[in-house]
């Protein structure tokens, strides 16, 4: 079977990095996977990405070795098992606020007799290129858990939350953090609001205390280096739909082309009887 590399990684007090990915592509899986991050997380919260396109992704990433995660819509028992299921080496649970919270996911994770997640399904041992009983046997030691704590009310129960066994890792979410705080939507992830700094050392001073590696999302390769700096291990640079945006909007502020483009264009669609606002 083969082993959760992330999951050992963190483990043993090592920083692992890897990215997000929005867009619903397995093409665009297998592009990234080849990069040379520890893990990719599809994000299955905030992106129109479906249970079949979702394995297919995972499939895609395979070849090249990196770790497939996947942050569910919400904490329920089905969003996890369908994930794992379909071949996640590991989850991201968004939004845990309490104690109770983290027993939930951690349950659903493991099977019986240490947790509740249901019997069945295929896809998981294949991702891990093993038979379905060994998967069966050693899936707890390799399914990677990692609870988002990305509330003001989060933060207040952090020990609550981190000290429940089985969480792997936390990933502290800066922006819904510093919404849930009142400072406003879309605060840079490196903020240096002195409020939102303190709300985060605070969470990673409770990852100290109950050995469970910290994480944040960062935005750039400066901001991952910045937060390994401060002690963060599972760090998240941006997303493969962030950079392609970035480099495509950086190369096309270079060209003179778009006064005489949109002239054409105007033209073109007043011909056929409207006009076309870009």
């Amino acid at each position: 079977m083969r082993a959760n590399h992330v999951k050992r990684r963190l483990a043993a007090g090592e920083p692992s990095v890897g990215t997000w990915l929005s867009l619903p592509s397995p093409e665009a899986a297998e592009y990234v996977a080849g990069l040379g991050f520890d893990w990719l997380t599809v994000d299955a919260e905030h992106s129109p990405v479906d249970i079949r396109t979702l394995s297919d992704m995972f499939r895609a990433m395979s070849a090249s070795g990196v770790a497939p995660l996947v942050r569910v819509p919400w904490n329920s028992a089905e969003n996890i098992k369908r994930v794992l299921d379909a071949g996640a080496w590991g989850i991201v649970v968004p939004m845990v606020n309490s104690r109770e919270e983290a027993e939930r996911a951690v349950a659903a994770t493991r099977y019986p007799t240490v947790g509740s997640r249901s019997v069945g399904g295929g896809r998981h041992a294949l991702s891990f290129a093993t038979t379905a009983k060994e998967y069966y046997e050693a899936a707890g030691e390799n399914i990677l858990l990692v609870l988002q704590i990305e509330h003001i009310a989060g933060v207040e129960a952090a020990d609550e939350i981190l000290s429940v066994p089985g969480v792997d890792a936390c990933f502290i979410g800066p922006n819904d953090l510093a919404a849930s705080m009142g400072l406003g939507l879309g605060v840079p992830l490196e903020s240096d609001d002195p409020a939102l700094s303190g709300a985060i050392a605070r969470v990673r001073e409770a990852c100290v205390r109950h050995g469970v590696a910290p994480g944040i999302h960062c935005s750039h390769a400066a901001g991952v280096a910045q937060r390994i700096g401060e002690g963060f291990q599972f760090c998240a640079m941006a997303s493969e739909l962030k950079y392609l945006l970035a480099g495509l909007t950086a190369d096309l502020a270079t060209l003179d082309w778009q006064a005489a483009a949109h002239d054409e264009i105007e033209s073109t669609s007043a011909i056929e009887g409207a006009t076309v606002r870009y």
